[in-house]
């Protein structure tokens, strides 16, 4: 079967895309550490060609990339849910293929159709949250809420980690008081400047923090800061004392997605490349690597208990219960988040 899968993939590529003299590269604008390698290396050889990949810190300067040269220099782009509309208003994604991709049949119906434009767009890669990651070793009351991030300990001060993104942030914030990480009340976001604004001088710096072994949650250099689900997981395997928590107030479900980039001259083997990604042996070994949950149900299937059972990949609707997609503000508003963001790290 996976022979017949893979021989219809290489037909599919020739199809449409014809072997040239020189390998085509195919070019990934992707967060780091968010494919595993063994995969890349598959692909090549099954099409010939070269991948590579540029990578992007936050959303934020994802948006900066792509702006600089309208998504030319990309053949593949990882993007956030909200940020699909937004790109395609722009011009800057390809419509997906009009026979569609095989392996979009795995891909779970509410996950597929959560943001406008997805479907057309784009094809869901992973989901998770945003919540806290922490050194339990370093603290001496366990962190259950944002709070205690915005008011730190003692211990926790000097050593806080925050991230570099303006609606993240403030999301956090606005979290930590009990709005919602998409209002428009300018009153509520004055409220979580002021908030981040007193917790600043205990702030280490506003970087989202590496998933290697020199981590500063790893080193010691940072007990806690706001964190992906998936990559504080990634992070444990160097130290086992690292904890990850979704906050009692909520925090942030988000979908990422694969698109294609509608001035890439390799959108069929773009579009193939994002198809055998679906394919749910490799979207199973993706999973394993990244640590976070996978649209794709025939993946699924084919991963551990233990996988699917952890309460940090795929957590309980009841610990969801408070947490919230990001939906599209109004210009006005989305100017105030990104003047509050910068008043505030500067």
């Amino acid at each position: 079967m996976r022979g017949l899968l893979i021989l219809s993939l290489i037909c599919f590529v020739i199809a449409f895309h014809p072997r040239a003299e020189a390998k085509t590269e195919l070019v990934l604008l992707n967060w780091g550490d968010y494919l595993e390698d063994s995969l890349i290396q598959d692909f090549e050889k099954i099409c010939d060609c070269k991948f590579r990949q540029v990578y992007f810190e936050t959303d934020d300067h994802r948006d900066a990339l792509l702006l600089t040269n309208e998504g030319a220099e990309y053949d593949v782009i990882v993007t956030n849910g909200l940020k699909i509309e937004a790109y395609s208003r722009r011009g800057w994604l390809a419509e997906k293929p009009a026979q569609g991709l095989r392996n979009e049949k795995y891909i779970r119906p509410e996950l597929a159709d959560a943001f406008k434009g997805a479907k057309q767009y784009a094809v869901p890669y992973f989901w998770g949250t945003m919540g806290i990651g922490y050194r339990k070793d370093l603290v001496e009351t366990p962190i259950i809420s944002w709070k205690q991030l915005f008011n730190p300990a003692d211990e926790m001060k000097g050593k806080i980690r925050l991230i570099n993104s303006a609606r993240d942030l403030l999301g956090a914030a606005l979290k930590a008081q009990n709005h919602s990480l998409n209002t428009t009340d300018r009153a509520a976001i004055a409220e979580a400047k002021s908030l981040l604004m007193a917790v600043k001088p205990h702030v280490d710096d506003f970087v989202y923090i590496s998933q290697d072994e020199n981590s500063p949650l790893v080193t010691g250099e940072t007990v806690a800061a706001i964190t992906f689900s998936g990559d504080t997981l990634m992070i444990q395997e160097f130290n086992d004392n690292i904890e990850y928590v979704l906050p009692e107030e909520g925090g942030l479900i988000w979908i990422d997605h694969l698109a294609v980039s509608a001035r890439s001259d390799n959108k069929a083997l773009a579009w193939s490349f994002i198809d055998f990604l679906n394919e749910p042996a490799n979207a199973a070994r993706n999973a394993e690597y990244v640590y976070y949950a996978t649209p794709n149900t025939g993946a699924e299937k084919l991963l551990p208990d233990s996988f699917l059972n952890h309460p940090v990949i795929y957590p309980s609707p009841d610990s969801l219960k408070n947490s919230e997609y990001y939906q599209a503000l109004p210009p006005r508003i989305e100017k105030l988040y990104g003047e509050t963001f910068l008043q505030i790290i500067n």
